[in-house]
């Protein structure tokens, strides 16, 4: 069983990474879409969307994280592929997965699914491109509007050279909205030579049972789930996602308290004073579905704008006098 961590964009960057990969081993991260549209990409900019690789391309936990490009220009893609390698990154994935209208408008992520052709084009560039000791993977959705082409396009890319797969099981026009349709998963494993791994709406144990059932497959990615229950990984490779086992929330909010505050620590190093409150605020948004601590922490800093009512609500949960190191 391998669980691996979703790349998400806006939500789980660099700094969340690190915190969760803190929390429980992963197999492996992926990064945050690198866009490729015409140009090429300076060393800085993967740098920048994923600083691990100025650490051995892994997070202070030693999780390996791999680099995803998102674009539909096979030749500037491959340009691009090449330069990242010259950065050894652990991996090099390909985004068939956003359905992010912005993106999609300008030809990147899930709204490809309608053109295998074009995906095969793509996956056989940037195999040309990425040297066989560096792992090349892809994440796709179901599709764009409808199912019809799944398996078209993941036998598109596994013909083109990516040696695993990844795929959320839902469309673009689905976006985010339950249930995840597993089963389709199932035909694209049986349709496929290659490894796939399911995603999806896996929240808790009893949804990563179901998923592995439905899917066929034996590899997870936790997206979402992770986010909102940061120790959900751990408790998976512990017991085997073991139906009726109570989960001690106390203990385990003791165990993030910390992590929160090196997370807060990290987005003010990072973000301008006016954003860094945000990000928190989106993580313990997701928390809270979980930790009811972390239901009265979100309702405390609400309506908080600036840092330093965010460092008052955290001294008052006795968050802030447990601030780890920035380094591991």
């Amino acid at each position: 069983m391998r669980l691996l961590l979703a790349p998400m964009e806006g939500l789980l960057d660099a700094d969340l990474r690190d915190v969760l990969t803190r929390a429980c081993s992963y197999d492996w991260a992926v990064s945050e879409f690198a866009r490729v549209s015409g140009t090429l990409l300076p060393h800085r900019f993967y740098r920048r969307i994923s600083p691990e690789l100025l650490s051995g391309g892994r997070t202070a936990a030693a999780v390996p994280v791999r680099l995803q490009l998102l674009g539909s220009d096979p030749a500037c893609l491959a340009d691009n592929a090449a330069r990242l390698v010259e950065l050894a990154p652990p991996g090099v994935d390909l985004n068939f997965g956003c359905p992010a209208p912005t993106v999609n408008r300008h030809r990147g992520g899930a709204v490809l699914l309608d053109e295998p052709e074009l995906l095969h084009r793509i996956a056989a560039a940037v195999r040309a491109a990425v040297p066989a000791g560096i792992p090349f993977t892809a994440k796709m959705r179901l599709g764009v509007a409808d199912t019809a082409r799944a398996v078209e396009c993941a036998q598109a890319l596994a013909a083109g050279g990516v040696e695993a797969l990844v795929v959320h099981a839902r469309t673009k026009l689905d976006g985010y909205r339950p249930p995840a349709h597993w089963a389709w998963i199932a035909r694209i494993a049986e349709a496929v030579d290659i490894s796939v791994t399911a995603n999806g709406e896996v929240w808790s144990e009893a949804d990563w049972r179901r998923c592995r059932a439905e899917s066929g497959v034996a590899d997870v990615m936790l997206g979402r789930g992770a986010v909102a229950d940061p120790f959900l990984a751990r408790r998976l490779r512990a017991h085997g996602g073991e139906a009726g086992r109570v989960i001690d929330r106390e203990a385990e909010w003791a165990e993030l308290r910390p992590l929160l505050a090196l997370y807060w620590k990290r987005v003010q190093v990072r973000l301008r004073p006016q954003h860094s409150p945000g990000r928190l605020k989106q993580w313990l948004n997701l928390l809270r579905r979980n930790y009811p601590q972390a239901e009265q922490l979100f309702r405390e800093i609400r309506a908080a704008r600036r840092p330093p009512e965010i460092e008052a609500a955290l001294a008052r949960h006795g968050i802030a006098a447990v601030a780890l190191p920035l380094a591991a």
